[in-house]
Order: C-alpha cells, then structure tokens, then sequence
C-alpha cells in the first residue's frame, strides 16, 4: 500500500485548476520570489488537464491533489466526484482513507517520544510490551523499536494480514499475540519484506507510552496542533463527515462503488483519513524540520532526519523500457517512509491502499516541495503518471514524457499479460479429472495456526468456504483439477479469488489444506500462501 507528489503556483494558475476541475481553490498565500514564481506557474499550468485525462485515462471517479512549496500551500483543491453517480464534487475538504501513510504518522509520534526521552529508537521491544512475542525467540528479544517500523523482521511479504484485511473480528491484542504463531521466512534483519503487523505493534507501544489510544495520542500530539481538524482516525469517523468520498474498485475490470472496509483492529499501520487541505500541513511540518507554521517545534529536527535516514535497502529492479527514467539509483526504507532518488533529487514518500482507495505523499526535502495525491479507486498508474509529470515540469526536464500514456499502455499491457497466463493454466489443467474423494468429504472445519478456523459446508447444494473471524471472506469452492478448487468470493470486488488444494493422508483422510491467489494481480495482504490449515477433528484425534 503506497504513493506521493509537490509543487507552486501563481494565483492565475489556481484559478484556471479550479475552473478545470469544477471545484473551488484553497485560497492560500503564494510564494513572493518572482522567479520561483514563474517556474512553479510553468510547472503546474496544465495540471487541469492533466488531472481531468488521468481520471478519465484510467477510470477513477474522483481525487484530491495538495502541492506545497517553500512552506507555502500552493493548491488544495478536488477534481471529479466523491462518488460514482453522485455528482457532488471533490473539493479541499474531501476526506479520503490513506491506508498506509498512516505508517508515517506513527513513527512520527514515537519520534515524538524519543525526544521526550519516553523511549529511544533501539529499546527491545519487551521493554514496552513485556508480552511481545515473535516466532523465534531470538528475534523476541532482540527485536528494537526501530525494527518495527523498518520491514526487515524476516516476516514475508504482508505476512498476516488477513488477521485484519478484509475486516476481522480480532482484537488489537488479538493479532499482535498472534505474531508468535507467524514463521519467518527468511532471518532476522537479513532483508526488505513489507509488512503491516509491526506498525500495528508499534501504535500499541504508542498508546501504552501516553495512555491513550493510537487514535486520540495522534489526535493530540500532531492533527490538532496543525489544525488538521477534518482529519479522521477511524473510518467510522471520517464517514460521519458530510464530506468524505466513496470507495471504489473494478468488479469484473468495470468501476463500481463498494462498502468502506473499516479495520480499527489496525490503526498504527493504517487508521487515518484526511483532505488535500489537512495533509498540505503535514507536509509543510516535516518539510519545514518539524516545526509548525507558528514557530513551535513539534518534531525535532534530528528526528525528522532520523525519518527519512535509510534503514533497510530495498531491492531495485529494471522498469520495462518506457519508465526506464523512472529507475532510482538508490532505494530504502527509513522510518514510515520510502527513500529514493529522481532526477537527482531525493525523494521521501509512500503510498497507502486500502478498499477502494489509493494514496500517494512525496516531498522533495532540498527543494522544499510536496505533492499528496489522494484517490477513490485502487489505481496506482493514475497517480504515478502525474507525480512523474509534475515533477518532471518542476525540475524542468527538457525533453518531455507522456507519463500518463506511458503508464496506460504499460498497464494495459501487464493486464492483458496476466489474462492470458490465466488462460493458459485454464487450458493445461486436466478438464476431466476428478476429486480423490466424494464432494462431502471435504466439508468440514480447518484450522491454522495463526489465522484460526475456516470452515467448508454444503449450503444448499454449493460448498462454501468461511473465514471465522472475517464475515465478508466466503465463496462457493468450483473444481479447478485433481484435489485443487477454486473458491470465488462473494465480494466480487477483492479481486482475490484463490486455488485452494487439498493434499491426502496414505488412507485417504485429508492432511491439510493450502491456498494460493490465482492472479497475480490480488493485493499481497491477501497472504493466502502463508496458511497451512489442517482438519480440526484429524488434530484433535491425534491429542488424543
């Protein structure tokens, strides 16, 4: 879950954006520097369009773009619609989910803590949370506060997130005790695996550490003192606002509306939700060292360094020809932010996803420059294709990309790429082949060690598949080939239907139950490889 942007303009610019996108302009001051003016108005003037051809582009029925420079706010402003079929529009106030850069405002207020000397960035874990418990012993003790926020546990890639995502019924508490059940998958600090699990950990040392919520700990240390009063830190919230946007996800490659997926049991990872308007302060803090507008330092400025400071390298890889420009020298993650290079510029960013919303905070600390860019639908070429395009007319490239075709030929075609792979393994499959065991043999209760129960049941003639603690995970299970099916979620829009293959005892009883997504497309929380689940009455009978 990820993504970023940042720029300045002239009043006559704003105005031709607001005309563009049908909502109203954050009136804000502007920078007074003549120079710095020109080339912020000649960097953002066809932003309107641009914007309006991405939405369309790539079928996204709404978004929120704040730019900040020099500690100014040069926009804030909405385009398109809060929700399809809905013609109230996007504006400043909008309220969007931003799902993972989340993760920065946690680090944030621990930052926080350790200028108050409440903690410091290499305490164990257990100094905090004498509970905390990995997999491995070793990596229990020696696991620091830092290594929480820093995707180098030796957990894999979103490993356990199906304890929250789709929405669960576990507790806070719940998935952080079941991090002892959750095996590693490679050693401790030996490599970049994103994770969501750790952040939620880290926002419970926050609430232990000041004796509130995550929520409220958030609320007083870093939303109200920048008076990010629309900001939200909780879904139910944010959609008790007047002006808050819908979620939106391809069902069957077509944009539709779908229900918000709430997940207070995750706050620390994700939790917040806020407007172009609101995260134009954000911004301007860290990019101004952690002071606010009125002189007070809120964040040391050792500690906003110590943010974007590079703590685990990340893993580069070639891009196809067309985004070649787009490869950095060097990738790392800091602490709630990703770390890299642009045209020789260093970027700090991330991005968040979530149910129906996308997000991207970038900044540019030496250029003093931020771009967010908030969305409702889960599209991350829509968001690229402008940042790239804005960054390029703001560091004044002289030869020009069309990022935003760029990006949707390439997405179209990786589209058509994992379309026709899942074609192909249609083919190959044995069509005629058949279960190893009669229909009804395979119903019944299984268990994982770290998810807990799911359950097969004939339901009037159909055999459904549930997840216990996840209300929304059920889908009738097709026969694919041999001992594999396939179950298909009622919720259309998770776009995660998975294999699910059964493997046999030598007297024919079920062993165990593994899953796999059949698209390589499926978001990575659905980490249905990580399950290993087994027959409850088979386990039961050999405790006896």
């Amino acid at each position: 879950m990820n993504m970023t942007r940042n720029f300045a303009a002239t009043a006559c610019a704003l105005a031709v954006w607001g005309a563009l996108a049908g909502a109203p302009v954050l009136a804000a001051p502007l920078a007074t520097d003549t120079a710095a003016t020109t080339a912020a108005a000649t960097a953002t003037a066809s932003l309107g369009d641009d914007v309006q051809r991405a939405l369309k582009t790539f079928d996204v029925p709404g978004m929120a773009i704040a730019i900040v420079k020099d500690g100014k706010v040069v926009a804030a402003q909405g385009f398109g619609v809060r929700k399809l079929g809905d013609p109230t529009p996007v504006d400043g106030k909008t309220l969007f989910e931003v799902a993972s850069n989340s993760k920065a405002f946690t680090a944030a207020t621990l930052a926080m803590l350790v200028d108050e000397g409440k903690l410091a960035w290499n305490d164990p874990v257990t100094r905090h949370l004498p509970g905390f418990q990995m997999y491995d012993s070793y990596v229990t003790g020696q696991m620091t506060v830092r290594d929480l926020l820093t995707h180098r546990s030796g957990l894999g890639l979103g490993a356990g997130d199906l304890l929250w995502w789709p929405s669960t019924q576990f507790s806070t508490d719940e998935i952080i005790e079941k991090l002892r059940y959750i095996k590693p998958a490679t050693s401790f600090r030996a490599s970049y695996a994103y994770d969501n699990l750790l952040y939620i950990v880290a926002g419970k040392i926050i609430a232990e550490k000041t004796g509130k919520p995550w929520g409220e700990a958030v609320r007083e240390r870093i939303l109200t003192p920048l008076g990010m009063n629309g900001t939200t830190t909780s879904v139910a919230d944010m959609l008790a606002s007047s002006d808050h946007s819908a979620p939106h996800s391809k069902i069957h490659d077509k944009i539709a509306v779908v229900k918000p997926m709430p997940v207070p049991n995750a706050v620390g990872a994700v939790g917040i939700n806020t407007s172009a308007e609101d995260i134009a302060r954000w911004m301007n803090l860290l990019l101004n060292q952690g002071k606010t507008e009125d002189g007070k330092q809120l964040i040391s400025a050792r500690q906003v360094a110590e943010l974007w400071s590079e703590q685990t390298p990340m893993p580069i890889r070639d891009p196809k020809p067309p985004l070649a420009a787009t490869k950095p020298n060097f990738l790392s993650y800091g602490l709630g932010f990703q770390l890299r290079d642009y045209r020789g510029r260093k970027i700090a960013m991330h991005g968040g996803a979530l149910q129906g919303f996308y997000s991207t905070v970038l900044m540019v600390p030496e250029e003093k420059l931020g771009i967010a860019i908030l969305t409702n639908a889960e599209n991350s070429p829509a968001m690229a294709s402008l940042y790239y395009t804005l960054l390029d007319r703001y560091f004044a490239v002289p030869q020009k990309t069309d990022w935003i075709a760029v990006y949707a030929e390439q997405e179209a075609a990786m589209h058509k790429e994992e379309l026709e792979r899942q074609g192909k393994e249609r083919t190959a499959r044995a069509a005629s082949s058949k279960p190893s065991l009669p229909l009804a043999a395979y119903d019944g209760e299984y268990e994982d060690a770290w998810y807990g129960k799911a359950s097969i049941r004939n339901e009037g003639g159909k055999h459904i598949m549930r997840f216990e603690r996840t209300p929304d995970l059920s889908g009738e299970l097709e026969h694919f080939q041999h001992d594999t099916f396939i179950v298909r979620w009622k919720e259309r829009n998770f776009n995660a239907d998975a294999y699910v293959t059964f493997a046999l005892n030598p007297d024919g009883s079920i062993e165990r139950m593994k899953m796999a997504p059949i698209s390589t497309e499926t978001d990575f929380s659905y980490d249905f490889r990580d399950l290993l689940f087994t027959p409850v009455k088979a386990k039961d009978a050999t405790k006896r």
